[in-house]
């Protein structure tokens, strides 16, 4: 069972999750601070209570480090992946 703070399920998919739902608080947090989104808008698109941008936004800043360690990791398995694939497709065959 998901451990809970503030509205975050920290235990789903290995990533703090709003609780409940499927979005992630680091999505929440790149649509306000990196986009520019108001946390208005985003609790719009995504038929979030506004109390739970508000809650992954001050989840992700009392837990930037361990945050910032997921996004690094799933950028290098990305990486990873991207690169076994290349390698792995025949000569002359490029994806769509």
């Amino acid at each position: 069972m998901a451990t809970q703070t503030s509205g975050v399920a920290e235990e789903l998919l290995d990533e703090p999750h709003v609780e409940g739902r499927r979005i992630s608080v680091l999505q929440l947090r790149d649509r306000v601070e990196k986009v520019g989104d108001t946390p208005q808008a985003v609790a719009k698109d995504y038929d979030l209570d506004i109390a739970a941008v508000y809650q992954a936004l001050a989840y992700y800043h009392t837990h930037t480090e361990e945050l910032e360690a997921i996004r690094e990791r799933r950028e290098r398995e990305t990486a990873a992946l991207q690169r076994e694939i290349s390698t792995a497709r025949p000569d002359g065959i490029t994806p769509p």
